[in-house]
Parts: C-alpha cells; sequence; structure tokens
C-alpha cells in the first residue's frame, strides 16, 4: 500500500520524510522516494527498503519536501516508476491511477 508524508520547516525536513517513510514501512512498498525545495527542486528515488533511500539522502537538505513509498499495481518495481514524479518543475505523488 502506498504511504505519503510531507513537511515544511526552518530546518532540513529530509530526516522527517525519511522517518515518516520508515513508520509505513509495515504497510509494505516496493519502492520509495523524496523530493525537497531549498535553492531548487532535488529528488531521489530508490528500489528495497527506506534504509536504501536514507543512505541515498545524505547531504540532502530543503526546507519544504515530500515523500511516498510505492507498491506497484500498475507498472514494475522500478527507480523509474518510483514516486515522486518531476515535470517542468513540479514534484507529485499520488496514491492510485491518474
Amino acid at each position: 500500500m502506498c504511504g505519503i508524508v510531507a513537511a515544511v520547516a526552518r530546518r532540513n525536513v529530509v530526516p522527517i520524510l525519511i522517518e515518516g517513510l520508515r513508520r509505513l514501512e509495515y504497510r509494505g512498498y516496493d519502492s520509495a522516494g523524496v523530493a525537497v525545495i531549498n535553492s531548487g527542486l532535488e529528488r531521489i528515488r530508490s528500489t528495497g527498503r527506506v534504509a536504501e533511500l536514507a543512505r541515498l539522502a545524505v547531504g540532502l537538505q530543503g526546507t519544504i519536501g515530500i515523500g511516498h513509498t510505492r507498491w506497484a499495481t500498475h507498472g514494475v518495481p522500478s527507480e523509474r516508476n518510483a514516486h515522486p514524479h518531476v515535470s517542468g518543475g513540479i514534484s507529485v505523488v499520488h496514491n492510485g491511477i491518474i
């Protein structure tokens, strides 16, 4: 089952997002990702455990962010299919089919 977390703060929200995604691990998922805004939009995604995403997120910083865990009901579990999706400088996560 998919899960969404978001945070806005005066400090780095990446640890908040990663902890939120860790708390959603019990629901099952195949990939996870976060997108944050600092001086621009930055995104990281991975397949597997949130621990792998946390490893990739070292050094990532932002004061606004969103995170997502994905359970692949459509499309294969892959980094390409993981959320957040980015287009035109906008980052989107969703649960379901659009």
